[in-house]
C-alpha cells in the first residue's frame, strides 16, 4: 500500500509537469486572439497599473522635489553664510588696512620728527556732545605725557594735552571754542609772519589766525606752523594752509583763515610731542 501511494504521488507530478509544459508552450505560441481569462488578466493588471502607477510617480516625484527643495534651502542657508563671513572679512580687511596706513604713516611722521620727543597714543574716546572739543588718548603720566604737550597727527597739530592721568589723558582739539586755547604760529614765507591761532570757524571748518600786521604780505596756499615762541609747542609743527586774508573788524589788523592739515572731525592714531630742550632739561632735573 505505501508503494502504491507513493507511485500515485509521483504520477500526479508527472501529469502536473506535463499539463505546466502544455501550458506554457501554448502561451508563448504566436495567437492573433487571447483568451478571455487571458483578456481579464491583462486588463485587471493595466487597471491596477493605470489606478496606482500614476498616483504613486506623483506622489514619489513630490517628496524628490520636498528633498530638492531641502537641499536648496540649506545650500542658499550655506552660501549667506559665507557671504556673511566675506562681508566681515572684507571689514576687518579694510579695518587693518587703514590701520596699517596709520601706523606706516605715523612712523614716517616719527622718522621727521628726530628734533622732538614723541609718544605714540591711540584714541581711546570722544565725547559725541563735545566731539569737536576734546579727546580721550590711551597714554598717561606713566608714559611721560604732561599737561600742553602739543598733539599731533601725520598731517598735522590737533591740539594740546589738557589734562594728563595716570595712565591717559585728555587732548583739547584746535577746533575747541576756548578762548584760551590760543598757539603762537608763523605764516611761511619769505618773510615769516607771525600771528596767533585764537579761534575756529564752525561754518567753514577752518582756523582763525589773528595779529597780524595790516601791512604784512600773506597769500593763500601759504603754510602755517607753530613758532614755538609761546613756549608750549616745538617749533615747526604743521598747521594747515591760508585760504583767505581780510582786514579785521577794526581795520588794524588781518585776520587769516586757514585750512587745517589734520582731520579733526576723524582722529584715530596720534602722537605727542615735546622740544627734545624740554625732555632735556627735565632729565636733568631727574638726574639730581
Amino acid at each position: 500500500m505505501p508503494q502504491l501511494f507513493g507511485n500515485k504521488r509521483l504520477i500526479f507530478l508527472l501529469v502536473s509537469i506535463v499539463i505546466l509544459v502544455m501550458l506554457i508552450g501554448f502561451s508563448l505560441r504566436n495567437r492573433e486572439e487571447l483568451t478571455w481569462p487571458e483578456q481579464f488578466v491583462k486588463d485587471t493588471v493595466g487597471f491596477v497599473q493605470l489606478l496606482f502607477g500614476k498616483p504613486a510617480q506623483e506622489i514619489a516625484g513630490f517628496f524628490e522635489n520636498v528633498n530638492d527643495l531641502r537641499r536648496t534651502y540649506k545650500e542658499n542657508e550655506l552660501l549667506k553664510a559665507r557671504l556673511e563671513e566675506y562681508a566681515a572679512l572684507e571689514t576687518e580687511v579694510e579695518a587693518l588696512r587703514q590701520e596699517n596706513a596709520r601706523l606706516r604713516a605715523l612712523l614716517d611722521k616719527k622718522e621727521s620728527l628726530r628734533d622732538f620727543v614723541s609718544i605714540q597714543a591711540t584714541v581711546i574716546g570722544r565725547n559725541p556732545d563735545r566731539w569737536r572739543e576734546t579727546i580721550i588718548i590711551n597714554k598717561g603720566e606713566q608714559q611721560g605725557v604732561k599737561k600742553d604737550m602739543a598733539v599731533i597727527t601725520p598731517a598735522g597739530l590737533v591740539g594740546k594735552v589738557q589734562h594728563a592721568s595716570q595712565f591717559t589723558s585728555t587732548v583739547q582739539l584746535l577746533s575747541a571754542l576756548d578762548q584760551n586755547n590760543r598757539i603762537s604760529a608763523y605764516v611761511q614765507g619769505k618773510e615769516n609772519v607771525f600771528g596767533l591761532i585764537e579761534g575756529y570757524d564752525e561754518k567753514r571748518r577752518e582756523l582763525l589766525l589773528g595779529e597780524i600786521p595790516i601791512d604784512a604780505k600773506v597769500e593763500k596756499k601759504q603754510k602755517v606752523l607753530t613758532s614755538g615762541l609761546g613756549g608750549v609747542f616745538p617749533k615747526g609743527l604743521p598747521i594747515g594752509e591760508v585760504t583767505e586774508v581780510k582786514p579785521d573788524q577794526y581795520g588794524l589788523t588781518k585776520v587769516v583763515y586757514v585750512k587745517p592739515f589734520a582731520n579733526l572731525y576723524d582722529i584715530d592714531d596720534v602722537m605727542i610731542v615735546k622740544r627734545t630742550i624740554d625732555a632735556a632739561l627735565q632729565e636733568k632735573e631727574e638726574a639730581k
